[in-house]
């Protein structure tokens, strides 16, 4: 899956592989518990955390990989040497294992995250 068009986080979760569930599930757990005043969404055809409605975190189950979305410029530069060895694109973190996910630096992340408003990438 790529893009889905379900119309909720829990349709979202309900499309995904077995394998792949239960990780999604902590990442938005964490998500909500982290996220204080942020909003989830579904966002692109996928679960998405707004505040005053700008997106600053989503997450994906894509083919090869599950992508956690980090839009938030000013959190990647100060995790810059958490983040050196993570498979990394512009605004995403890929993990090709779902047990591989670093659910420390996830919550790390999405603590910082939440602190203050920043620009987006």
């Amino acid at each position: 899956m790529v893009q889905s068009n379900a119309e909720s986080v829990d349709g979202y979760l309900a499309e995904v592989s077995d394998e792949r569930r239960a990780v999604l599930t902590d990442l938005r757990e964490l998500c909500r518990t982290e996220l204080k005043g942020f909003t989830e969404v579904m966002a692109y055809g996928m679960p998405a955390y707004q505040r005053d409605g700008t997106v600053e975190i989503a997450f994906a189950s894509q083919k090869q990989y599950i992508s956690f979305y980090l839009l938030r410029s000013d959190v990647r530069e100060a995790f810059e040497q958490r983040l050196a060895g993570q498979d990394m694109g512009k605004g995403c973190l890929r993990f090709r294992k779902p047990e591989k996910i670093d659910l420390g630096l996830v919550r790390d992340l999405l603590t910082a995250t939440a602190a203050e408003p920043g620009k987006i990438c």
